[in-house]
């Protein structure tokens, strides 16, 4: 490949920020309150107003000392990396000489993919806006390389209001919400003037799957079977609001609106937007009886909207590969997931090689290079 790599899901992980981030950021009103690391049973830990958001790995080990045992893993744990490793993601310089290493140009970052744990809404919004501030910073290293993902609340005021302010200051090209969390849901009409700033804004949105460390009740909890969690919950959590983004006329009243679908997979995609199409053209059979129970919100063909609109990424998926005829070339972007367990770092472009080889070579720049540079407004 003779040309620049584009990853368009990667990350930045609670575990990996500076310990200082809310501490120096918050107003001394709420400083008292803000998130920050303590010991707990000898490990460090985010903690909040009594409630443990999950590990902070910075603190230096000793010469020799082992890594403590810990849920949390990443690709480093199995590259010999150990200068700064369980940080290096957080850390610019680090972070661009790992992309150098994994022959990847940019990657668009996404923070941390649990959600900010506050019961006080003020502190809240407060720690969004910090985060969102420090991620600017940190991009600022190398703008066309390091491309942020902003972090927004998770009701239709907070996520409108840091929406405007992310708008006005022209920092980020894409803002995120946990789409998993958020009420009300999508349905609500209150969303409604988030979703008319979002398309005078020109920002990009993204939904992207959350981990939910254990579930209530799980007869899977603590059990090998626990490791397929995470692929019953991502039905959960993608299938509902996607189908309402057609089935309440979102995408429809909102053309200029464009959406990223982050580490959701392709697999599932056709067959539902399939049956999205079905589903429609038997509503307009009946259109009759439902234009007396207050019409009908949906007019175009779901399948038209989602090739219109909606960005998808895949990492390491030959079944995607089998499926771009459906997808069309312009709207399927290749990504690494660095740092995470899964992710093709550092052997990112040995990856593309194998799951790519069937493709043609402009097939191929398309996945890994022009889809993402088109959409970010990159020129390289």
């Amino acid at each position: 490949m003779d040309y620049k790599i584009i990853s368009c899901d990667d990350h930045i992980d609670l575990q990996m920020l500076p310990d200082d981030l809310w501490t120096e950021r918050l107003a001394s009103s709420m400083r008292d309150r803000a998130p920050r690391v303590e010991e707990r049973e000898g490990r460090a830990v985010w903690a909040c107003e009594g409630k443990v958001w999950g590990p902070w790995l910075g603190k230096r080990r000793a010469p020799g000392v082992a890594k403590p045992a810990s849920p949390v893993v990443n690709a480093f744990d199995r590259s010999g990396i150990t200068e700064q490793s369980d940080r290096r993601p957080g850390v610019a310089a680090l972070r661009l000489a790992d992309m150098d290493r994994d022959g990847v140009q940019t990657h668009v970052m996404f923070g941390p993919v649990v959600s900010i744990i506050a019961e006080d809404p003020a502190l809240r919004d407060a720690c969004y806006r910090a985060y969102n501030d420090w991620l600017a910073e940190f991009c600022a290293a190398a703008p066309d390389r390091l491309i942020g993902v902003a972090m927004l609340p998770e009701s239709p005021e907070a996520a409108l209001r840091e929406l405007l302010r992310l708008a006005a200051r022209g920092s980020f090209r894409q803002a995120n919400l946990q789409i998993a969390n958020l009420r009300p849901r999508l349905h609500d009409r209150a969303w409604e003037p988030f979703w008319s700033a979002l398309e005078e804004s020109g920002l990009i949105l993204s939904f992207h799957v959350t981990v939910f460390f254990g579930v209530p009740n799980d007869p899977a909890a603590g059990k090998p079977a626990s490791a397929f969690t995470a692929t019953k919950a991502f039905i959960e959590q993608f299938l509902d609001p996607f189908v309402d983004l057609f089935a309440w006329g979102i995408l429809e009243r909102h053309p200029k609106m464009r959406l990223v679908m982050a580490e959701s997979g392709l697999g599932w995609l056709p067959w539902v937007v399939q049956d999205l199409d079905y589903r429609h053209w038997r509503l307009w059979e009946a259109r009759e009886y439902w234009d007396q129970h207050g019409g009908i919100a949906l007019m175009m063909k779901p399948s038209e909207l989602f090739r219109r609109q909606i960005y998808t990424t895949f990492q390491e998926d030959h079944v995607a590969m089998s499926l771009l005829p459906f997808f069309g070339d312009g709207h399927v972007m290749w990504a690494s997931d660095y740092p995470h367990p899964d992710s093709t770092w550092p052997n990112s472009r040995a990856t593309i090689e194998r799951q790519m080889k069937s493709l043609s070579a402009e097939m191929r720049r398309k996945l890994t290079h022009d889809n993402a540079a088109q959409l970010y407004g990159l020129s390289f």
